[in-house]
């Protein structure tokens, strides 16, 4: 009687399948840097659309806002070294770097020179304006002669 030993030079089909991207739904919410891309909420009134980045811990500065042709670009980049003090031997230093970048296509119909940002609270909005042609207009009644 011989004894077949099996190598597993093949991955199992089982492993390969649920190893695959299709059941991990948090990986589209990782950066480059494998740090956690900020939460972002849309709103749209009568008169603009509201963007609401949730980024706590940083600054107004941190960001970057752009327009090109009608994608607007939110990115960061924040590094955090810890501060040496005269006198003392760094046995161990840790850095922090954070980056996003996350990008968005405007509609046609927006004030793309009326755009703007605040960061309050951790949040960064961006107020989008429409132009007065997107913008619904009220009913008018045909007077029939």
């Amino acid at each position: 009687m011989n004894l077949v030993k099996f190598t597993n030079q093949y991955p199992n089909v089982f492993d390969r399948f649920f190893d695959s991207n299709v059941f991990d739904w948090n990986n589209r919410h990782f950066s480059e840097t494998n740090t956690t891309l900020p939460s972002v909420n849309i709103k749209e009134n009568l008169d603009e659309f509201l963007i609401d980045v949730a980024a706590p811990g940083f600054e107004k500065g941190d960001f970057n806002i752009e327009i090109d042709n009608d994608v607007l670009t939110i990115s960061s980049e924040k590094k955090i070294e810890n501060e040496e003090k005269d006198g003392e031997r760094v046995t161990r230093k840790e850095f922090s770097y954070q980056s996003f970048i996350r990008s968005f296509t405007l509609p046609v119909l927006v004030d793309r020179e009326k755009i703007n940002a605040k960061y309050e609270n951790g949040i960064l909005s961006i107020a989008i304006p429409k132009k007065e042609e997107a913008k619904p207009k009220p009913i008018k009644k045909i007077e029939i002669s």
